[in-house]
């Protein structure tokens, strides 16, 4: 499964991260991350304290990569309205869910400090991000000034979060696809130069 060079700690990691977002923290067992990551016994204990030693490891990746792979797009070129239609477009695999978010709904992820604070430091910054982003269009002319930057962001977040949920919850990518248009319909209006009519989001399970 993982590329020859690969080390025992990187498989380990990764092997967690997968097993985290399809299984949550109870079904992700120490001997199901050593199986995925074909580590020996022990060798867990050899490079991490424990599973939650390891699992904070997995969930901080996981976090950053997020993190990046938004800033990538929200720190491209075009236009403030671009930006945020970039990013609610970018290919996401809808029907698996946000490895973040999914982390977020795993009630022992949540009840510690530790493992919960990668989450909401990245989400934080997400919002954060994305309402600057919101503040730079209106300075620029392409929001309405009433907007509240940080109020749009908080509704792109919970738009994307609550899309896949409803995927999920249906089996399709349909009701996340309309989430997204019908955001980006409302944003058209408060964006005066921006496409009145958004195209279709891309799918990604297609």
């Amino acid at each position: 499964m993982y590329s020859v060079g690969v080390s025992t700690p990187e498989r380990l990691i990764e092997a967690t991260r997968e097993l985290l977002w399809e299984r949550g923290y109870v079904g992700t067992s120490p001997k199901a991350i050593l199986q995925r990551a074909g580590a020996g016994q022990g060798s867990m204990y050899h490079h991490f304290t424990g599973k939650p030693d390891l699992a904070l490891a997995a969930i901080r990746r996981t976090a950053q990569e997020l993190r990046t792979a938004a800033e990538g797009i929200l720190g491209g070129p075009g236009s403030a309205y671009e930006r945020v239609d970039a990013y609610l477009r970018r290919e996401r695999d809808v029907l698996r869910g946000c490895p973040v978010g999914r982390l977020t709904m795993d009630p022992d992820v949540i009840a510690s400090d530790e493992l919960r604070g990668p989450l909401d430091e990245t989400l934080d910054w997400l919002r954060e991000r994305l309402a600057g982003i919101v503040e730079e269009g209106q300075e620029r002319g392409e929001f309405a000034s009433s907007l509240d930057g940080e109020e749009v962001a908080a509704t792109i977040v919970a738009t994307v979060q609550g899309g896949y949920v409803l995927a999920r919850a249906s089996g399709s990518t349909a009701a996340f696809d309309t989430g997204v248009r019908g955001l980006l319909s409302l944003l058209a209006v408060a964006s005066p130069d921006s496409p009145a009519s958004p195209r279709p989001p891309a799918r990604t399970d297609v």
